[in-house]
């Protein structure tokens, strides 16, 4: 049973949890769920305890962010479009760090940092539209760190140097810059694997392996190791069979 209202000691673990993980406004609580925002993650969180010394939960309505979760839900009544139970406060703060990293970039997170920073930019000259287009590209890779756990999901690099914000369909080709500034339509990769796929030299099949553009040499390909496929979103599996056919047109 939820505790409800929360105890002074729920309450404060609740704050401090939403707090740490970037949820530092408190909305108030209801049915013993205090409720939380960010003002840089979209979404609201909400936070329970179970009486006494129980579980604790997590709600969430942030629908795109519940998605990527692929956690099983919880049989608890209470707010948002799903609750989540967890075992310790651990889990938990394992768990709301990633509900901020994916609420920084879904669905048009960058799309909105995107417009307030570029409201009152000019961009009559050439100059000025590149200046434009840099700060979306800084966003666009700020988010997709956030979104890949500042890693290659490929090889495991976690060299910040090292890693490239990889669009899968070009800027250039993006028909809107929500297009250009979503997550699905990007990798982190590690600079090699960049470079190749940039080139349309390798591409990821719908479970996230690797293939190969006949035109890639063997040595080339020996180079480019790797650990795991991708784990792929329908976003990103749509933009990739784009991206599979530029290697079809150039073989």
């Amino acid at each position: 049973m939820i505790e409800s209202p929360q105890s002074f000691i729920v309450s404060t673990e609740c704050s401090k949890a939403a707090e740490q993980h970037g949820f530092r406004r408190r909305l108030g609580e209801t049915d013993g769920w205090a409720a939380f925002q960010s003002t840089t993650a979209q979404g609201t969180i909400w936070l329970a305890a179970e009486a006494p010394a129980g579980s604790w939960f997590l709600a969430l309505d942030h629908p795109g962010v519940i998605q990527e979760l692929n956690f099983p839900v919880a049989d608890v009544s209470g707010p948002g479009r799903a609750r989540f139970a967890f075992d310790t406060l651990g889990v938990l703060y394992a768990v709301l760090h990633r509900v901020y990293e994916l609420g920084t970039s879904l669905p048009d997170a960058p799309l909105r940092e995107f417009e307030r920073r570029i409201a009152d930019m000019p961009r009559t000259t050439e100059a000025e539209r590149l200046v434009v287009q840099r700060i979306g590209q800084d966003i666009f890779r700020a988010r997709l760190m956030d979104y890949w756990q500042g890693r290659c999901p490929l090889t495991g690099i976690s060299d910040t140097a090292l890693l490239r914000a990889s669009h899968i369909i070009p800027w250039s080709e993006c028909e809107s810059d929500a297009e250009r500034l979503d997550v699905h339509n990007g990798l982190l990769l590690s600079a090699l694997w960049d470079a190749a796929f940039d080139r349309a030299l390798v591409t990821f099949d719908d479970d996230g392996k690797p293939e190969f553009s006949p035109d890639l040499s063997e040595q080339a390909r020996e180079e480019l190791r790797w650990s795991s496929p991708i784990a792929l979103t329908n976003g990103h599996r749509g933009r990739l069979g784009r991206h599979r056919e530029r290697i079809r047109v150039r073989s």
